[in-house]
């Protein structure tokens, strides 16, 4: 029983955030161990470099107390003991070859050829994971905080504000948007439904600067009819997905974002991020990319 609390105290439980809301994940065994490539992606970078010396330490420490089994093992040892076993251990796993330290003895010999071969393979395992974290495609999408829902061309519109961060060409950049909500049956079975917004344009040729994506609720929208109140109700949220092909890289990428629909803007609208500067230049002014206004009521009259 002590030994599960102690095992409690060091797994965390995970969090899943999905429109805002957070789900805690309870019941799965997952040990230390289990998924280790995923987890090595997906830790900070301070946290891998952590770990990696963490685990080269611990692994010339273990060699050391191997070597100490024969002290005379290690000709010309400094400092004598632990340590000097320990920093002769760094040299052979890092195949230095100061040539001062050296092996003395057969035992010796075959715990340093044991200790290069396994270190060897240490050394290519984080190689290779330092290799697939850089060279991982990682979009740098900027999305809007609020999307907004106001009138165009006469028609009510939820609009989403995207931009390249990077400023290169994304090639044949594609845009999918879903609604995630709590769905009750009449006869009171519940499920997390998801479904299809169509965006007026879900392809851009030439995404570099940035993107409004509009959806028109109309009668074939499932957000038809519907109020914030009753969207909140059912705990809706919305999904925009995009993809492309990075001119820079020639690697397809991916990024995502959430909103919950309290972060909607009802009757808004986008501050404009262009604008002429003195000089009669475009100016795209990303300080103000989050910045929404209401609309005035004239405004919103539908156009007739």
């Amino acid at each position: 029983m002590g030994v599960k609390r102690k095992l409690a105290f060091w797994l965390r439980p995970r969090v899943v955030t999905i429109g805002g809301r957070p789900f805690v994940s309870e019941g799965l065994n997952e040990r230390l161990w289990d998924d280790f490539y995923h987890r090595a992606l997906t830790i900070s970078w301070p946290a891998f470099f952590g770990v990696a010396v963490s685990v080269f330490l611990m692994f010339n420490a273990v060699f050391a107390m191997v070597y100490q089994i024969d002290p005379t093992g290690i000709a010309n040892q400094y400092p004598k003991g632990l340590a000097g076993a320990f920093f002769f251990s760094v040299e052979t796993l890092a195949t230095v070859g100061y040539g001062d330290m050296h092996p003395a003895s057969v035992y010796t010999h075959v715990v340093a050829t044991v200790e290069i071969i396994v270190g060897m393979g240490n050394i290519a395992v984080f190689t290779g994971l330092i290799f697939a974290r850089f060279s991982r495609p990682q979009a740098k999408i900027l999305f809007g905080k609020h999307p907004i829902v106001r009138m165009i061309d006469g028609k009510q519109t939820l609009m989403m504000r995207a931009a390249n961060m990077r400023q290169n060409l994304i090639a044949q950049a594609s845009a999918q948007l879903h609604l995630l909500r709590l769905y009750t049956s009449p006869e009171g079975f519940q499920i997390r439904r998801i479904e299809d917004l169509k965006l007026v344009r879900n392809e851009h040729p030439v995404f570099v600067l940035s993107w409004s994506l509009m959806h028109v609720i109309d009668e074939t929208s499932p957000l038809f009819n519907e109020t914030p109140e009753s969207l909140e109700g059912s705990e809706t949220s919305l999904l925009l997905t995009i993809e492309g092909m990075d001119e820079t890289t020639s690697q397809s990428m991916m990024a995502r974002t959430q909103w919950s629909i309290k972060e909607v803007r009802w009757n808004h609208r986008y501050v404009d991020l262009v604008r002429r500067n003195e000089n009669g230049v475009n100016v795209i002014d990303y300080s103000i990319f989050d910045d929404v206004l209401p609309l005035d009521e004239e405004e919103e009259k539908p156009v007739t």
